[in-house]
């Protein structure tokens, strides 16, 4: 067999690492949909836009609106995300992050940094 190479072996660590995130009681468990809106989301807020209902429902075109509705009410009742009503129009829902979320992203940046540093 091959020995991989640096960035293989970096990602591996990576994968592996998240794996072991996963299978703690930490965090409650999330399928691969759910992990990807998740990501989608967060590239929205970190670029501090504002994220609506309508907006998540349509950003995945393999997707349909209704399984990401689904996957939203999941998130939700996970504690993963929060809507938050829009102060003018009510009928206007934006998904937001909460503090489980944060810890997430943050527990995936930790393999990240991990998985780099065990190569170096």
């Amino acid at each position: 067999m091959n020995t991989p190479k640096p960035y293989s072996s970096m990602y591996l660590r990576f994968i592996n690492l998240m794996q072991a995130i996963r299978e703690l009681p930490t965090f409650p468990k999330i399928d691969p949909v759910e992990e990807r809106l998740l990501n989608m989301f967060a590239i929205c807020w970190l670029k501090n836009q504002k994220l609506t209902v309508l907006e998540a429902m349509n950003m995945s075109p393999d997707v349909s609106p209704t399984t990401v509705h689904r996957r939203l009410k999941s998130l939700r009742s996970k504690g993963l995300i929060d809507l938050s009503i829009d102060e003018i129009d009510t009928r206007i829902k934006y998904i937001v992050p909460t503090k489980l979320t944060d810890e997430y992203f943050a527990s995936m940046g930790k393999c990240l940094d991990d998985a780099g540093h065990a190569s170096a």
